[in-house]
């Protein structure tokens, strides 16, 4: 009976273990700059958003919510409010939907806090419709955007802060909406904060890689 064959096993050389090394830095390589590109592209989005001032007839204008002290706007969500109004008497869109749900305690919602403001600075009552919900950025779009349905309305003017506004493109474009985006240049959430700058590419990347595919239909909003 002769001994079992032995099969050679095949040494790793330092040839190969350099090759290894090699592509493991080249793909390292490509990840930081398949990293880098997006985050200069998204800083670049944000900061043109950040400096439009669109004026584009659209069927409506949509003011994203921000606090409210019982019933009265904070002095970010007042300034919102006030660009809202500025582009309806220019003629931008008839209708102002204000958006935004409240916390527990609070006596009213934002949207509510919004349309009542609104009325108060001349805007018709007929004219501003408040949807009362959207615990972020994500449901208040669709909110809105169940809203136009019902309007049979096409297109929509979003306001919110500046630095705000690249994210709430990306969210409405993501919904198939016709959106045109516009903040105030000036007063309370208007200033280009680094921490907030930061914030917001974050917010932008994040739905772009993965919140984007979980969008859902939005119960349907209790307007006023």
């Amino acid at each position: 009976m002769g001994s079992p064959t032995m099969t050679p096993t095949r040494m790793e050389t330092p040839r190969s273990r350099s090759r290894a090394r090699v592509w493991t830095v080249r793909v390292a390589l490509g990840l930081v700059a398949a990293v880098l590109v997006a985050a200069t592209a998204t800083a670049v989005d944000i900061v043109t958003s950040a400096r439009s001032y669109d004026t584009t007839p659209t069927d409506a204008i949509a003011v994203l919510g921000a606090s409210q002290y019982w019933g009265e706007p904070s002095p970010i969500f007042e300034n919102r409010l006030d660009h809202a109004r500025d582009l309806w008497a220019q003629g931008v869109a008839p209708i102002i939907i204000t958006v935004g749900g409240k916390i527990e305690g609070d006596i009213t919602t934002e949207a509510e806090a919004g349309r009542q403001y609104l009325i108060e600075q001349g805007v018709p009552p007929n004219e501003v419709i408040a949807l009362a919900g959207g615990a972020n950025t994500i449901e208040s779009i669709q909110m809105i955007d169940q809203q136009l349905e019902e309007l049979n309305a096409d297109s929509v003017t979003l306001v919110s802060d500046r630095l705000h506004l690249a994210r709430c493109k990306a969210i409405a474009r993501a919904m198939g909406l016709e959106v045109h985006v516009s903040g105030r240049a000036f007063s309370d959430g208007s200033s280009f904060q680094p921490e907030r700058m930061a914030r917001e590419m974050g917010g932008v990347l994040r739905f772009q890689l993965w919140d984007r595919w979980f969008i859902e239909d939005a119960a349907p909003p209790e307007s006023t």
